[in-house]
C-alpha cells in the first residue's frame, strides 16, 4: 500500500491522503473545488466553475498516481442541491469525454468550505 501525496496535501490538517494505492488501483479522496496554489479559496462563478477546478484537482491527485482521467472507474460527486446536477453533468462528460466510468451523484447538504461539489474516484494504475 502506498500512500500519495501532493504539494498542497503537505499543508492538510486532516488526517487523510490524497490517494491511496493498493495493487493496481487507486482511491482518490474527495477533491473540492479549492485552488491550492491560490491558497485555500474557492473560485468564483458558482457551480460551472467550482466543478471545473474540482475535477483539475481530481487530474492532478490521478496524475500523481500515475494514472489518467481515461483510467477512472468510478466516481462519487458530492453536490450541495440537486438542481445543480445538469450543469455537473455537462461539464462533468466535457472532461471525461467518450470515458464514461461509472458514478453516484450524491445531493447534500453543507460541504467542507462551503463548497458547492466534492469528487472522490478509483481509478486503476
Amino acid at each position: 500500500m502506498q500512500m500519495v501525496s501532493t504539494p498542497y496535501s503537505r499543508q492538510s490538517k486532516g488526517h487523510y491522503s490524497p490517494a491511496v494505492i493498493h495493487g493496481d488501483l487507486a482511491y482518490i479522496s474527495g477533491q473540492l473545488p479549492i485552488n491550492y496554489a491560490a491558497g485555500e479559496t474557492l473560485p468564483e462563478g458558482g457551480i460551472e466553475e467550482q466543478t471545473r477546478v474540482a475535477l483539475k484537482n481530481l487530474d492532478d491527485v490521478l496524475k500523481q498516481c500515475r494514472s489518467s482521467k481515461q483510467q477512472v472507474l468510478k466516481t462519487t460527486v458530492y453536490i450541495a442541491d440537486i438542481t445543480y446536477w445538469q450543469v455537473v453533468n455537462e461539464i462533468y462528460g466535457g472532461f471525461f469525454g467518450n470515458h464514461k466510468p461509472s458514478r453516484t451523484i450524491v445531493p447534500t447538504n453543507t460541504l467542507h468550505f462551503n463548497a458547492l461539489i466534492e469528487i472522490d474516484a478509483i481509478a486503476y494504475v
